[in-house]
């Protein structure tokens, strides 16, 4: 590998947001304490020297000047912010002796140590799993973000990994199914891009509405949200109908061909029309196109997955690539994630030596409900009284806000929150600890949407007093007096050995050349030896009861499962509460460029459903079911069906006149068959706002 820009200001590091690209950067440092410009690594030939505004502007996050920079205690009422500041050592002391009574009163399980993706380091977001198994706590179920769709692709599949995603240079025909990369995982537009250029690929781009993606499609499918199950199947119908389904490979390669072309026989077009709101006019030419070309990729989006049948649905249209035998050709098959191709292990880092599985596991996205005393949210044990938060911001990203914030304000709950920003989460906090960004600290990345395994030292020293996650959780730990010899190591040092377990040279070695190449074979990636499941076959009939408790509905086959909180007379719009381009999640809504780029809360409401209900541009309105009500401005949009409204970007509540999110409406059911947040999954009232006009 060349080496970095001989500029000796400028850095090399991996981007750890929660972003499948997970890019490589290169970061002026400007000297030991003070970052300038963030670019693309030109080196890596995935980011390709590409990345996204969010991140070109990081020193604005970096050194904001409302950064957290020292411990502080609460000395006023839950949420009122008002705080003094502790040192360190008072500050640990505290959070160790409050797990301690806690624990005493109602057992180790009534402390829930609670994270999730603010950082996608191995070593600094998975510390918390050690610290659990450690010591005994609740463990959590993650199933905020990838839950649905990472269930319904092993479904089929078996494991999650798939075509390389550079192979799209070498597509004739690029699907973009549930996801608007141009906002979310800019680097995909790069490989796209080339694809169009060298061979003349076209984009087919199927969503809910039409996003900056969709504008810079060839082709764009427009369906209401929850329904990708039954185009997909009527895709495969007219595949079989027009003998473009490729049987020798099925024969090879798939469970049950026969018994999928006798299902989709009723799965016609016309059927699929009337669920998802498509025309068949163009369910027959997309799926025309689709059959007639051997190099398709699809890369498969988190945005379909996020309904209560979201995992039917990402089985479903994981199907068309087997159904047609895309994947024996390069620039053919599918990809929604690679994250089971790297292969890290990571029992050090998670202490598995010491996990006990009797202990419950928590569903992270019901914590409104758990915080509130749900018997059956609590899975039959004690109370959630003591808590430390790391790398997630519960009081605006998770469902059921009115739950979660009325569960934070309790007087018994402990709640300690590690963190860079006093968010709202950490206002309810009785301890606040200051978090270092992943400038000023060491992690291991790997990329869920490319093949580079890449660790990083810090660049720049800790801002004010901050430290990392396994600074602080060791210094709890050791109070507590667990003696694991992961709380006894420098993230460095756990970074070494993990890559040594892996079979891969150690840091520093790894650190001289940027990062380890875990490309797999072709015939790895495209399953040309054998899916891993049991029989090396891709499954059509997938075997819920294997993957989640809740498979009693699950379709034997693909299919649209029909249990999504669809549109009534009392509730007749579907919300879709889908990523801004500048934010991500609420990491970004600190960020001056990103507030000013993105504006305001607002709903895109078709014109004529703003006409019906006497909407003009501008105007307040409100949205409401059964769990609350937010008020924003409307904004008429033609991109997206009459009966579907959306609201991009998980706004502060304070930006809300009513002082709660868009959350607030977004149902903490689970998701079919093991659990997942369904924030695409929302039937709604929408109302002008009282007052009306314009403010």
């Amino acid at each position: 590998m060349a080496p970095l820009d001989s500029d000796p200001r400028w850095r090399r590091t991996a981007c750890p947001h929660d972003c499948p690209s997970t890019c490589a950067l290169e970061v002026e440092c400007l000297d030991e304490r003070h970052i300038g410009k963030v670019r693309g690594n030109a080196l890596n030939d995935y980011t390709s020297g590409v990345i996204c505004a969010k991140v070109a502007a990081y020193r604005e996050r970096v050194h904001h000047p409302d950064r957290l920079t020292t411990p502080l205690l609460r000395n006023g009422p839950k949420g009122s912010g008002q705080f003094q500041p502790i040192g360190w050592d008072e500050a640990l002391d505290r959070v160790a002796d409050a797990f301690i009574k806690a624990s005493a009163k109602h057992g180790k399980e009534t402390v829930w140590p609670y994270h999730f993706a603010g950082t996608m380091g191995l070593v600094q977001r998975d510390i918390i799993h050690g610290f659990r198994h450690a010591l005994g706590y609740s463990r959590e179920d993650e199933t905020i973000c990838v839950a649905t769709a990472s269930a319904g692709w092993i479904a089929g599949a078996g494991k999650i990994w798939g075509a390389d995603p550079r192979e799209m240079a070498d597509a004739d025909m690029i699907v973009i199914w549930g996801g608007n990369p141009v906002a979310t995982q800019v680097n995909v537009m790069t490989h796209v891009a080339k694809g169009r250029k060298q061979r003349g690929a076209k984009l087919y781009v199927v969503d809910t509405y039409r996003t900056p993606t969709a504008d810079a499609a060839d082709v764009f499918l427009c369906l209401r949200p929850g329904t990708d199950g039954a185009l997909a199947a009527a895709v495969m119908h007219v595949m079989f109908r027009d003998d473009t389904a490729d049987w020798d490979y099925m024969r090879k390669y798939t469970d049950d061909p026969d018994g999928l072309a006798e299902h989709l026989k009723s799965k016609t077009p016309e059927w699929a029309s009337t669920i998802t709101g498509l025309s068949v006019i163009e369910i027959e030419a997309f799926a025309k196109a689709y059959g007639a070309t051997d190099r398709a990729y699809i890369r498969v989006g988190y945005g379909f997955t996020r309904s209560r049948n979201g995992s039917a649905n990402i089985h479903a249209v994981s199907c068309l690539p087997a159904v047609g035998g895309k994947w024996k050709y390069k620039g053919g098959g599918a990809l929604h994630s690679n994250r089971n191709m790297f292969g890290v292990n990571q029992t050090l880092v998670r202490a598995l030596d010491r996990l006990d599985t009797s202990i419950r596991a928590l569903d992270m996205s019901r914590i409104g409900p758990i915080l509130l005393g749900d018997e059956a949210s609590l899975l039959g044990g004690p109370p959630v009284t003591a808590m430390i938060v790391q790398n997630v911001n519960p009081a605006e990203v998770a469902p059921e806000l009115n739950k979660v914030l009325k569960g934070l304000a309790r007087e018994d709950l402990f709640l300690c929150v590690h963190e860079q920003f006093m968010t709202p989460t950490a206002a309810m906090a009785d301890i606040v600890l200051p978090a270092t960004t992943f400038l000023e600290h060491e992690d291991l990345y790997q990329g869920g949407g490319h093949m580079y395994l890449q660790p990083h030292r810090a660049l720049i020293e800790p801002v004010g007093q901050s430290r990392c996650n396994v600074d602080v959780l060791a210094g709890i730990a050791r109070r507590l007096g667990n003696e694991h010899e992961v709380f006894k190591l420098s993230p460095w040092e756990i970074i070494d050995r993990t890559l040594r377990a892996s079979g891969h040279p150690g840091a520093d070695e790894v650190d001289a050349v940027g990062w380890v190449d875990c490309t797999q074979s072709f015939e790895k990636a495209h399953f040309l030896n054998g899916f891993p499941n049991p029989d090396g076959k891709f499954r059509f009939r997938p075997k819920w009861f294997e993957i989640g408790k809740a498979h009693a509905n699950m379709p034997t086959f693909p299919d649209h499962q029909d249990v999504i909180d669809n549109a009534t007379q009392d509730r007749p719009f579907r919300l879709v509460a889908a990523p801004a381009r500048r934010f991500l999640n609420t990491s970004f809504t600190e960020t001056p460029s990103s507030v000013k780029k993105e504006g305001r809360p607002t709903v895109l409401m078709h014109p004529d459903a703003c006409q019906k209900l006497g909407i003009k541009d501008g105007d307040r309105v409100t949205l409401g079911n059964e769990l609350g009500e937010v008020t924003l401005h409307a904004r008429p949009f033609d991109g997206v069906l009459e009966d579907v409204v959306i609201v991009e970007g998980i706004w502060p509540n304070r930006y809300f006149e009513n002082g709660i999110g868009i959350n607030a409406l977004i149902s903490a059911d689970r998701a079919y068959p093991n659990g997942g947040a369904v924030f695409h999954d929302t039937a709604i009232w929408v109302r002008p706002a009282g007052g009306g006009g314009k403010a």
